[in-house]
Order: structure tokens, then sequence, then C-alpha cells
């Protein structure tokens, strides 16, 4: 088997300072997708974290890109933001980000995150109060399978269209109910 044909890794070098760097054998859009359980349970994961102040540490993540040379940095993301490190590292605990899956369920969660503000088209299927969030199964399933675009996010036109090919789009449930 040749370097090429090995399985995607993901590598975790940390500092003596407590930094970590997580190393990805593949470009975002490369990543796997997730079931949709499992963001809806990452949601959740992070959510408690907030809400018991579990902050994580940042993380520089770096991403292998097929196209660019032996000498390119490729793809790189910072998470500085304490909601994004408190977050990732909520995923860290519960999945790991120590593999595709896992790194791909963490940024999947976070683009999630990073989108709805930006989508409004997206708002009316999550309610949000107090007693925490509901996510639309349908949009679930979009962010669960749609690639992530090569910056880690979604391409909110990618992710809109995938919506409309989804025939179970009534109202969203409850807040507090389990999608």
């Amino acid at each position: 088997m040749s370097p090429s044909d090995s399985p995607a890794r993901v590598r975790m070098a940390e500092a003596a300072s407590g930094a970590r760097t997580y190393l990805v054998d593949m470009a975002p859009e490369a990543l796997p997708p997730v079931r949709p359980r499992d963001l809806l349970a990452a949601w959740d994961s992070a959510r408690g974290a907030a809400l018991s102040q579990h902050w994580g540490r940042p993380l520089m993540l770096r991403f292998r890109r097929a196209d660019a040379g032996p000498d390119s940095p490729g793809t790189e993301l910072a998470l500085a933001d304490a909601d994004a490190c408190c977050w990732a590292a909520a995923v860290d605990h519960t999945v790991g980000l120590a593999s595709p899956y896992g790194m791909s369920l963490c940024l999947r969660l976070l683009a999630l995150v990073d989108l709805l503000p930006r989508a409004p088209w997206a708002l009316p299927l999550v309610a949000i109060n107090r007693d925490g969030a509901a996510i639309h199964p349908a949009l679930l399933r979009a962010a669960a399978a749609v690639p992530l675009a090569p910056d880690a996010g979604f391409d909110p036109a990618a992710l809109r269209t995938a919506l409309q090919r989804d025939a179970a789009l009534p109202a969203p449930p409850p807040a507090g109910a389990r999608a």
C-alpha cells in the first residue's frame, strides 16, 4: 500500500504550552458525512459544556489538500473563539477529534452554528428557548450529508438545495423536543 492509498488520518500535536494542532490528511470538503443523530448529540453535548462553563483551549486545524504541493500549508483554521473552543472540546470529549469522522462532526456543528445567523431561510427550522434547541430533522440530515466547503463551513446554497430536495419539511418541532 502506497502512502496515497493509506486511510486518511488525523494526528494531534501538543506544544509545551498546551496549544494543540490537529493535522488532517484530507481537505475539509473531503471529510465524510456524519449521522444526523450524532450531529444532534454533538449539539446537545456542546450546549451542556457551555452551560457548565467547560471552555476548551484554542486549536489549530491544518488540512492537507490533494491539489496542493508538498510545501503548501494546505487549509488552516484557527479555533480561538471561546464558544467554538468549548464546542470543539465537547466533541473531542465525546467522539474525539482524532479521526476524520470526529473532525467532520465537529466542523459540521460549528458550520451549522455559524450559518444560522447568516441564513434567514434556516431560522424557521430551529427553535431555541431556555430549555434547549430543536433542530428540524431535514436540517440535521442536510447538515450531516452536504460536503463542507474548502473553508470548513457550509456553502449556504448547497445546504439550501439539499433542504429543498427533502420532501419532509413541515414546521419545526417545538424547542426541547428531540428530532
